[in-house]
């Protein structure tokens, strides 16, 4: 188990549950417009948000972001340590850096003071774009870890250990090799990603298959779904993948069969109908939409309740037990009445 870091009001790591982070897309310098696109992000279901802090401006900016919005703020911040001193004076709640890059040990330590006395994390690690030279001529994943594992060692050395790990490429199987790697080494809190995934639809398959597959090795204490998308999406993104990977709940889940020749309802049809009407729902449950009578019950023995479908029919049943049959038209109604009996 990972050791537990406070980032302003959020605990990580150590068994805390597993916090949703994001990147604001704004100009920092911009704060009412950090601030507006922040409380967007919030209202998705956002914990942690961080912002680019590129000179010091836009670092004590973000201080003045910190007083309009509720989540804990993080600076990500590269090659000036005057630039992470100003963001952790500022009122950062964490901040970003890669101690390879930032200017030698004498600078790290004026770094790592700082924190040390605002008593403000530091994540460090690698991204895969931005290694330092000496570990280029490596395998990615182990020149992840042996370049995290020295920036580590750099703020161990000043005496500073409230730090979070992120190793990250743009190829899942690297990512994933590097974290599992790094996790036998450290008892860090972990925060997971795959950078630069790509659209929404590209981003989606990468982080799923790689923050979902960390999560099921019980790697992982915050993540962030990297998407050249609207920042929101990233915050659903992150959702789906928690949820569905059993760390945590947030709405209702569909479960349906992706239909056969046995199928003699408009299964697909209904299968929409349900999911919109659970996106109005804030239950924790399962509903599943099956095609058929054959199999549905008992291969959707885990949903809360659920249909199965017959000619111009459906069967209705709670926990794999039939309740009643219904004509097709009647069961959308049913099944509304079903959930709010729940």
């Amino acid at each position: 188990m990972t050791k537990k870091i406070r980032i302003g009001n959020v605990m990580i790591g150590g068994g805390e549950k597993i916090a949703i982070q994001s990147m604001a897309s704004t100009d920092t310098a911009d704060v009412e417009a950090s601030i507006r696109q922040t409380l967007q992000l919030e209202e998705a279901g956002c914990e942690i948000i961080r912002y680019a802090a590129y000179d010091i401006a836009s670092a004590k900016a973000i201080g003045k972001i910190k007083e309009g919005v509720h989540i804990p703020v993080v600076a990500d911040v590269h090659f000036d340590h005057k630039i992470a001193i100003a963001a952790i004076e500022a009122g950062a709640d964490k901040v970003r850096i890669n101690p390879g890059n930032i200017g030698g040990e004498e600078k790290i330590k004026m770094v790592a003071d700082a924190a040390k006395m605002h008593h403000v994390p530091i994540r460090v690690g690698a991204n895969a774009g931005s290694l330092m030279e000496k570990y280029r001529n490596e395998k990615r994943s182990i020149a992840l870890v042996e370049s995290t594992l020295e920036n580590i060692r750099a703020l161990e050395k000043c005496g500073f250990y409230d730090i979070v790990c992120a190793l990250k490429a743009s190829d899942v199987p690297s990512t994933v090799e590097a974290y599992r790697e790094i996790s036998k080494h450290v008892d860090y809190p972990m925060h997971l990603g795959v950078t630069e995934a790509g659209t929404e639809r590209t981003s989606l398959i990468k982080s799923a298959m790689g923050i979902g597959s960390l999560l099921l090795m019980g790697i992982g204490d915050t993540l962030r779904v990297t998407m050249s998308a609207d920042p929101v999406m990233e915050i659903e993104a992150a959702k789906d993948i928690l949820q569905f990977a059993g760390k945590r709940l947030f709405k209702p889940e569909l479960i349906a069969c992706p239909t056969c020749g046995r199928t003699r309802i408009d299964l697909l049809s209904l299968a929409n109908e349900v999911e919109a009407l659970l996106k109005n729902i804030d239950k924790p449950i399962k509903v599943a939409v099956m095609g058929c009578v054959v199999n549905g019950p008992g291969e959707a023995r885990e949903a809360d309740i659920g249909v199965a479908g017959g000619i111009g029919e459906g069967v209705l049943f709670k926990k794999g037990e039939i309740v009643k049959k219904v004509p097709y038209e009647e069961i959308l109604p049913e099944l509304k009445t079903l959930i709010k009996e729940l």
